[in-house]
């Protein structure tokens, strides 16, 4: 009703109520506005906690995202890297772009910690390497459209990006679902699969 888009209006509330450079406390108040206000597709705090102890136990240097949104991923990855390890986050929607670059500025990460690569990650993959000085990915995580996750992963193998004994992290294959996705990985022999199961964010 307002005209105003709903990843600028949790902006605008995270911008009113977070504290600048604190990771975890603008995570909960992206949390909060999520459960009272509008719901937002971001990984929310039950996932979030499975992906936080994944980045705890493979301890990455080099993190690639694909899908930013507003940035709630982009965050929690970030706030758990060592010093020195650097975060690639890839999303297509400008406007969205916008507002996560914003965020993440706001929680305190430089451009040096995390890069925000605006563009179709089916562009964006193969000029990782030469364009973005990424050589390998240790740590993936997918959350952006679940129809692109075997052709990306198939990108992200053809370039050569996956470093050797990689961790792949794909949000929401389940619901609503990227089952050609699940059947390659579980199938081609190239990697192992777990599941890991959760309720849906909010």
């Amino acid at each position: 009703l307002t005209g105003v888009p709903r990843e600028h209006r949790v902006y605008q509330y995270v911008l009113a109520h977070a504290i600048p450079g604190d990771p975890r406390h603008l995570l909960h108040t992206f949390d909060r506005w999520s459960r009272r206000c509008e719901h937002l597709s971001c990984v929310g705090p039950v996932k979030g906690r499975i992906v936080e102890r994944l980045v705890a136990e493979r301890a990455p240097r080099r993190v690639l995202e694909l899908g930013t949104y507003c940035g709630y991923g982009t965050v929690l990855l970030a706030q758990g890297l060592a010093p020195g390890a650097r975060l690639y986050t890839v999303e297509g929607n400008p406007e969205h772009a916008a507002v996560a670059e914003k965020v993440i500025r706001l929680a305190g990460f430089d451009e040096q910690m995390v890069e925000l690569i605006v563009g179709p990650s089916a562009e964006v993959i193969p000029q990782l390497r030469s364009k973005h000085g990424l050589p390998q990915a240790d740590f993936i995580f997918m959350d952006h459209w679940k129809k692109f996750y075997l052709r990306d992963l198939q990108l992200l193998e053809s370039h050569q990006l996956l470093a050797p004994g990689a961790t792949i992290v794909a949000d929401n294959v389940l619901f609503p679902g990227a089952p050609h996705f699940l059947q390659y990985a579980k199938s081609c022999g190239r990697f192992q699969c777990r599941l890991h199961r959760a309720s849906l964010e909010y």
